[in-house]
């Protein structure tokens, strides 16, 4: 391999192909920070018993890696920018394997819990990536397929992950999870040194020169996401009053680093997010689409495994295989999808996508003990199919009028307003279970399963139907704008 790695370099070693390796480069390391955070859910059952803990501290495991993931989301650009492609992406393939390790050794669970932040951490920092490799190394014409080929490889990783995970927790333990992503880390640092740039996304070489890290404004982000879901846990825990100082803690928070970012974009600093975005009409209602999408998208997939163990009283390996299937229809539908984001505007795919979303959802209280296992895995499948439509165009279809400037904090932005619904989805769910199953007369401590336990399910389902529903409005106000005079040019 050249001793050069700019862009230009390997481009001229690897030829037309170079940016699909470099697109599978950035896939793989993807796929293991997706996987780190989905396939805990699986384990979290033996792990709250093995570590004696109630369902509000178990929720850490999932909502600690995504409060992680969600805030490390806003340094992104900044760290390519700094730094450059490679060693930001080492970097942080380096925290998620450190992660993985630590999280299956520890014997404490603070140490767990320290280890899934740290993945969360390192997952936050690498996911935006890729879409900004899209929208800068493919012809508009490529994006849609590329953007479907890398969601294809993308969601093999939740779905093999679950049913993987599942089969391993009944084998070898919960501790055996937290080992999945360390090959593909192991694969990505190989990929990285063979593909990955030095450069920065405006070719430039990084190096100390860049700009300095807002840290007013992530520290405000920061505490505004912490009080946000730590109200929702005292919400559910109980204390009102509490909730209410910690929710009000994250409006004020959020006000202020709003006032921070203008004031910084109007004194010429580097604000931590480039408030132009949200002048993009069609990047806008994107944003709000993501959000949503995002606290249905995770709440479920927080909400599915204890439903399938808890409420159904499947094993692990059986939710897994369940789940399997629609992961694969999913990677499927993708591809499709991927092609048609060229043909089909941004607003009826995304629409549609939401629709058959919240469909599955709404048909989930048709579910009993006695139902045909076919009934739920096609429920699932239809879900799933819902998101294959979705993924490959939102993103790509917010961003793409935007100035090729701002594809970086685009990519960074509407990843952690996701990621932000995501951590609420997940928060909102446990809080909306435990409260209907108050109601029922029933606790997920107690053994076995009822009808009044499967009741607080189904209502905390159609929960996340009419959350959809909202999204939908949102989507449909997304039309397709023609791509901004300084849109990124291939190769950029």
């Amino acid at each position: 391999m050249s001793a050069d790695g700019s862009i230009e370099a390997l481009r001229a070693r690897h030829g037309p192909r170079y940016r699909w390796l470099l697109l599978m480069s950035v896939m793989v390391g993807t796929m293991a920070s997706i996987m780190s955070s989905t396939v805990v859910n699986v384990a979290i059952p033996d792990m709250s018993h093995y570590f004696a803990l109630s369902q509000e501290r178990a929720q850490w495991v999932s909502s600690g890696f995504m409060v992680a993931m969600t805030i490390s989301m806003l340094t992104t650009p900044w760290l390519l920018s700094r730094y450059g492609y490679r060693r930001t992406y080492v970097g942080t393939m380096v925290l998620l394997m450190t992660g993985g390790i630590v999280g299956g050794l520890s014997t404490l669970f603070p140490l767990v819990l320290a280890a899934r932040v740290t993945e969360g951490l390192a997952a936050g920092v690498v996911q935006p990536i890729p879409a900004i490799v899209m929208l800068r190394a493919f012809e508009p014409h490529e994006q849609g397929r590329a953007s479907g080929l890398f969601g294809m490889g993308v969601v093999l990783a939740p779905a093999l992950g679950p049913s993987i995970g599942g089969v391993l927790v009944d084998w070898f333990g919960w501790r055996s999870i937290f080992f999945m992503v360390v090959p593909f880390c192991l694969l990505s640092l190989w990929l990285a040194y063979r593909y990955v740039p030095v450069t920065s996304p405006g070719g430039a070489h990084a190096g100390a020169g860049g700009p300095r890290l807002d840290w007013r404004g992530l520290a405000m982000g920061s505490i505004g996401t912490l009080c946000l879901l730590n109200g929702l846990v005292e919400l559910r825990g109980g204390n009102p009053p509490l909730a209410g100082a910690l929710l009000t803690a994250a409006l004020v928070a959020l006000a202020a680093m709003i006032t921070w970012l203008r004031r910084a974009r109007r004194t010429g600093r580097e604000p931590l997010m480039n408030l132009d975005l949200f002048g993009y009409r069609t990047y806008a209602f994107g944003s709000l689409v993501a959000f949503i999408y995002g606290i249905a998208l995770f709440g479920s997939t927080y909400l599915l495994p204890v439903y399938m163990q808890l409420g159904l009283q499947m094993p692990a390996s059986r939710v897994g295989t369940i789940l399997l299937p629609s992961g694969i229809v999913l990677a499927i539908t993708i591809g499709i999808a991927g092609r048609l984001t060229n043909r089909l505007p941004t607003y009826v795919m995304v629409s549609s996508g939401l629709l058959l979303l919240a469909l599955s959802f709404a048909l989930m209280p048709l579910i009993h003990l006695t139902t045909f296992l076919w009934m739920l895995m096609g429920f699932v499948i239809l879900g799933r199919i819902g998101l294959g439509f979705i993924l490959p165009s939102l993103n790509l279809g917010a961003m793409r009028p935007l100035d090729k400037a701002l594809i970086p904090q685009g990519a960074s932005a509407i990843n952690f307003l996701r990621m932000l619904g995501g951590a609420v989805g997940v928060s909102l769910c446990a809080i909306v279970l435990e409260w209907r199953l108050a109601v029922h007369g029933d606790a997920l401590g107690n053994p076995g399963t009822s009808v009044a336990r499967l009741a607080a399910f189904n209502e905390s389902f159609l929960l996340l139907a009419a959350i959809i529903g909202l999204a939908i409005l949102a989507a449909w106000q997304l039309r397709d704008a023609p791509a901004a005079p300084g849109a990124a040019a291939p190769g950029q």
